[in-house]
């Protein structure tokens, strides 16, 4: 059985903390509450046996390595049941010989895509959920991405989002266009007067200003 989960007014933004929930998975009972102090990825798809869901699923079962090293579980969603998220598994590993080393948390009643606002609170069908939020040890939603059933979602980007994040938090800088793990990074703005007219490096200046991560970090949350 499916807890329902927390009403709320909407769907969760940004800095929202995730919509508790515990529910029936491929890997035993799953909650949002179990993912405190490491970072969660949780993406859903439309249905089980369907092409454009295999090649994510694929996708996500061979970068899970990737994402553990980042400290980031992957909890995948479907309203489908969970005799359905076997049967899939189970055919995804005979055709393919990919083992998904994730849970799949069932939803047939549609209550977590709800709280999540995967879809329209009146909408008779899943159709429409494809999804993926980024949620901080401290369980806050970081980022959230939606797509189409027809276009499949970029693991390679969602590893790069959640490096970015953790990067981000660890050593109080942003990351610019196209950032990936050893390239330089946005730092800090320090106004003052002593730096706002220093002569800055060319393609640089006292609002742009690029380097290396500090040595130090600030506090990494992930």
């Amino acid at each position: 059985m499916t807890d329902q989960p927390i009403i709320r007014q909407g769907p969760p933004l940004l800095h929202d903390p995730a919509p508790e929930f515990r529910a029936r998975t491929t890997m035993g009972d799953r909650a949002i509450a179990d993912y405190r102090g490491r970072w969660l990825l949780l993406f859903s798809h439309p249905a089980d046996f369907t092409p454009v869901c295999t090649s994510e699923f694929i996708a996500f079962a061979r970068a899970a390595d990737r994402f553990a090293a980042l400290d980031c579980d992957l909890l995948a969603l479907s309203v489908d049941s969970l005799f359905s998220h076997v049967a899939w598994i189970r055919s995804i590993h005979d055709q393919f010989g990919v083992k998904i080393p994730f849970p799949i948390v069932e939803d047939p009643s549609m209550a977590i895509a709800r709280a999540y606002g995967m879809i329209a609170p009146n909408a008779p069908d899943a159709s429409m959920v494809r999804a993926a939020f980024v949620i901080d040890p401290m369980g806050i939603i970081r980022a959230i991405s939606w797509y189409p059933m027809t276009t499949g979602r970029n693991v390679a980007e969602l590893l790069r989002l959640v490096a970015a994040l953790r990067a981000a938090d660890a050593h109080d800088v942003a990351t610019p266009e196209g950032w990936m793990p050893g390239d330089d990074v946005i730092l800090p703005v320090d106004i003052s007067p002593d730096t706002l007219f220093d002569r800055q490096a060319p393609g640089t200046d006292w609002y742009f200003r690029t380097g290396p991560l500090p040595d130090s970090p600030t506090g990494d949350r992930g």
